[in-house]
């Protein structure tokens, strides 16, 4: 299911639109701002715990960017290698992850910063603490303080029930309210997982001609790939 979950993911890209914000109407605001055009402000770190919704919004500031370098997850380039091969010009970047960075990566971001703001360019971050908090050296850890930092925080269940309901609304799904908390009991808990939990499940029960139940939610969560 998890496999499943997975596939789903690219038919929903990451956007505005489609995150569910919670308490995080300020940040939205602020990153919203920042990514206006005549933003002066170089910086703009996000942070905040797993599943908080960080990378969904560094992928939808690249998409809203689309001439500049896309995103980068540190995690998987920690030496951001990605900052070369052509896009060394790049007035956007979006690196995810920092806290993954390894000494050659945080030396590139530190020289990048740095060229950024003679350029006028823009940073993008995102980390699971603080920049102080952080174990990078000292310059990058100065310098991503420097400018704007906002904590995200993730949904409550109350939060995450009352957007799947939503959702499943939408998509003309009845969910019974033991179907929702064995949901958030079983699947991921990050809502973007949780929302492509909900789309195989319309299809199963659509398949099957059967109504949402928590028997039907388990034989879901246990179904082999490509139902």
């Amino acid at each position: 299911m998890r496999q499943l979950i997975l596939d789903l993911l690219p038919e929903a890209p990451p956007s505005f639109d489609n995150y569910v914000g919670g308490g995080n109407a300020e940040t939205l605001t602020g990153l919203a701002a920042w990514l206006t055009a005549d933003n002066r402000e170089l910086s703009l770190l996000l942070w905040g715990e797993a599943g908080a919704g960080k990378t969904h919004l560094l992928r939808a500031s690249a998409a809203q960017l689309p001439s500049q370098l896309p995103y980068i997850d540190a995690a998987a380039d920690p030496d951001l290698a990605q900052l070369g091969a052509g896009n060394e010009n790049s007035a956007f970047i979006a690196v995810d992850h920092v806290e993954a960075l390894n000494a050659d990566g945080q030396i590139a971001l530190f020289n990048r910063f740095n060229r950024l703001r003679a350029a006028g360019g823009r940073l993008l971050t995102a980390a699971s603490r603080p920049p102080l908090q952080l174990a990078l050296r000292e310059d990058l850890r100065t310098r991503l303080g420097s400018g704007l930092i906002y904590r995200l925080l993730a949904l409550t269940d109350d939060e995450k029930i009352a957007a799947l309901s939503t959702q499943a609304a939408a998509r003309g799904l009845r969910l019974p309210p033991e179907a929702l908390d064995y949901l958030l009991t079983r699947a991921p808990r990050d809502m973007r997982s949780l929302s492509a939990f909900l789309a195989a499940l319309d299809r199963y029960s659509l398949e099957h001609k059967r109504a949402i139940t928590v028997p039907l939610l388990r034989e879901v969560l246990q179904a082999p790939l490509g139902l």
